[in-house]
């Protein structure tokens, strides 16, 4: 049943990837970074490359950031560490390129077909490969058994609904799962819903992201400018399409007086589309872009909503605001990551979506760092309340730096774990069907 099962869901795979070109190309318009070397999505290369390299596949932004944290850790131990960098998404191959350095290489994960893994694995030859997070495919894992190369998955995690739809398709995930030779999950309830999918957990670990490295330079920046505001400053962070329009309803609805917004979209290709929404509202802006060295002017201060439109500044935004809203979490679509606001002393206010984040959002509600609201509208109640109270604001700003704090070690712990595990289990050079 199960070699039945993957070889339907390669028959079908491989009839998809007309569909997948042409859904590539589309993307591309609007983001040139996913027409770059198109043919390696087929495994198929120009370039020679130097085998042995330690493989990280980070499949998007968020992935890539945390897998940053590893690599730092991990060339701590050994700064002559080769790395062979893949990635899903546009974005998140921009951010790995910060990451590359003399010696490594840098590719998109081919589509899972049998064919493409195999000549991926011919090609690159990796010493052995981590997936970080979630990032399981069926044909991946089959084939780096079969060779003897050890794989990993790294800041493992897998929510409730995600345990769900897994276990759908339990005859390809089981023996995904069950095919890597290590697991090193973030929390006691993720390694608990890891197993049930067939994953053998090795450890639990914690959360990489606790050990993320902040610009000091960009926060210190932020506190100066929020320094001369005579107004409290509340960020929208990393909102998701569907939640600005509802947030610029609110804005032009309240007309706080006496408040700051601060909107910064989690995806940069929609930055001018963010905008025109809040033109629609009736809601004026002004943009980061246009902002003077010392922050925001005369003319920003005359902006009902500041839209953050740059990047790598999360941490100056941090440091400007005094509470934040967390994006994506008042949609379905699972929250973001809040542990970098938290390590910023910037307390959260959530929604009820936060499933791809649970354990640390239910921590941070836990450790006084956060607050849980049911829809946006109460959650603007809740952060206007809360930035207008500075004792209260404060003392949740403090209770977010010891919580972060509490919570690193994740990095140490997991290149510890990938050393061993490199040094227990070498690759063979089995070949593999074309």
């Amino acid at each position: 049943m199960t070699r039945l099962a993957r070889s339907i869901y390669s028959l079908a795979l491989r009839a998809a990837q007309p569909l997948m070109l042409r859904k590539l190309h589309r993307r591309g318009q609007q983001e040139p970074g996913y027409l770059h070397a198109i043919d390696e999505r087929l495994a198929r290369y120009d370039a020679p490359a130097q085998p042995g390299a330690l493989w990280i596949h980070a499949v998007s932004l968020g992935e890539t950031r945390a897998a940053a944290i590893l690599v730092q850790a991990l060339r701590q131990r050994d700064p002559s560490l080769r790395l062979l960098l893949t990635h899903g998404t546009a974005t998140g191959r921009a951010e790995g390129e910060r990451l590359l350095q003399a010696g490594d290489q840098q590719a998109w994960l081919p589509w899972d077909t049998p064919q493409a893994v195999a000549r991926f694995l011919d090609h690159f030859q990796p010493c052995a490969g981590v997936l970080m997070e979630t990032e399981v495919w069926p044909n991946l894992t089959a084939a780096c058994a079969q060779r003897g190369i050890p794989l990993a998955l790294a800041n493992a995690r897998l929510s409730p609904k995600s345990l769900r739809q897994t276990l759908r398709l339990r005859a390809l995930a089981q023996p995904a799962f069950g095919a890597l030779a290590a697991v090193w999950a973030q929390s006691e309830e993720d390694a608990q819903r890891l197993s049930q999918v067939g994953a053998r957990v090795s450890a639990v670990v914690g959360n990489l992201k606790f050990d993320a490295q902040l610009d000091p330079v960009q926060l210190a920046r932020g506190r100066t400018w929020h320094g001369y505001l005579k107004q409290p400053v509340v960020m929208f962070a990393s909102s998701r399409e569907g939640e600005e329009q509802a947030f610029f309803h609110e804005v032009a609805l309240r007309r706080e007086a006496g408040l700051r917004w601060l909107l910064v979209p989690r995806h940069p290709q929609r930055f001018e589309e963010v905008a025109e929404l809040a033109t629609e509202a009736g809601v004026t802006v002004s943009r980061r872009t246009d902002w003077g060295p010392d922050g925001p002017d005369g003319r920003a201060l005359l902006a009902q909503v500041w839209l953050g439109n740059s990047l790598g500044e999360m941490p100056l935004y941090y440091g400007l605001s005094d509470a934040t809203l967390l994006g994506g979490s008042y949609a379905p679509l699972g929250g973001q990551n809040l542990i970098e606001a938290a390590a910023c002393a910037c307390p959260v206010v959530m929604g009820p979506h936060t499933f791809n984040f649970e354990q640390a959002s239910a921590d941070a509600v836990q450790a006084g760092a956060a607050l849980r609201a049911q829809d946006l509208p109460q959650a603007i109640d809740l952060i206007v309340g809360l930035v207008q109270d500075r004792a209260r604001c404060a003392q949740m700003g403090q209770a977010a730096t010891e919580f972060a704090h509490a919570h690193r070690g994740a990095a140490s712990r997991t290149a510890d774990a990938l050393f061993a595990l490199m040094a227990r289990t070498p690759p063979t050079s089995a070949p593999a069907s074309r």
